[in-house]
């Protein structure tokens, strides 16, 4: 468990001042030698942590709101791991847990995502505006807005084990967290002009393709449904 209480300490920017050959009183410091603020606390395994801030409000905001952190749970500084590893953990910690098919999607997005930014990015370094660049490279592909809108699904489900149980990353790290859908683009309907179904009745003297082309074009039956169901008959 880490230290409950967070110390806030001087550090000193330069060597104690003197007056004539000798050094000012130490109770003089504070006034004439140069100073910054240093915050220190120590993770679970005894690893001691530090930050520097120049003033000591901002040193005492930032310890109010690592002592919340404290309080719950979420003291230490997410372990550093680079994208290859965490890719590779990924797949041997998900066999099993997922469908393969499911796995295979998952490991088929993170590999086009470390195609991206490198196999070596930390991934407490991932930030979103690296994801958005990522989609924004996909989309111009031209690949289709379903394709990507699955890949955000995808990266953002798998970033939310980084965050939970891999400990990785903090809540809210999600790189692909505020990444939104995009939207689908409706294409125009093109309907059958009068003058093309004419021309496809006269295109053909069997009785059973102009039964099919009337019954396509006066029931508005889905293409596959219509040629399924007169497949059907035709087999009879």
């Amino acid at each position: 468990m880490a230290t409950e209480k967070i110390g806030i300490y001087r550090r000193w920017l330069e060597p104690v001042p003197g007056v004539k050959g000798k050094p000012i009183p130490k109770s003089a410091w504070s006034a004439q030698r140069r100073h910054s603020w240093e915050v220190r606390w120590f993770g679970t395994t005894g690893k001691r942590y530090s930050k520097n801030f120049k003033t000591r409000k901002l040193a005492e905001r930032f310890s109010r709101k690592l002592q919340e952190e404290v309080n719950k749970g979420k003291h230490d500084r997410p372990e550093k791991v680079l994208l290859k590893d965490f890719i590779e953990e990924h797949q041997t910690v998900m066999a099993g847990q997922v469908a393969y098919a499911t796995l295979s999607d998952q490991m088929r997005a993170l590999k086009l995502f470390e195609n991206f930014i490198g196999s070596e990015a930390e991934v407490t370094g991932i930030k979103p505006r690296h994801a958005e660049a990522f989609i924004s490279c996909r989309l111009a592909l031209g690949l289709t807005v379903a394709t990507v809108n699955k890949d955000i699904r995808t990266l953002r489900r798998i970033f939310n084990l980084a965050i939970d149980p891999r400990g990785y990353l903090h809540e809210g790290q999600n790189p692909f967290r505020k990444i939104k859908q995009r939207k689908k683009s409706e294409h125009a309907i093109r309907y059958v002009e009068i003058t093309e179904y004419q021309a496809m009745l006269n295109a053909t003297d069997s009785l059973w393709w102009k039964a099919l082309f009337s019954i396509a074009y006066g029931s508005g039956l889905r293409r596959n449904v219509t040629v399924q169901a007169f497949s059907g008959l035709r087999q009879k």
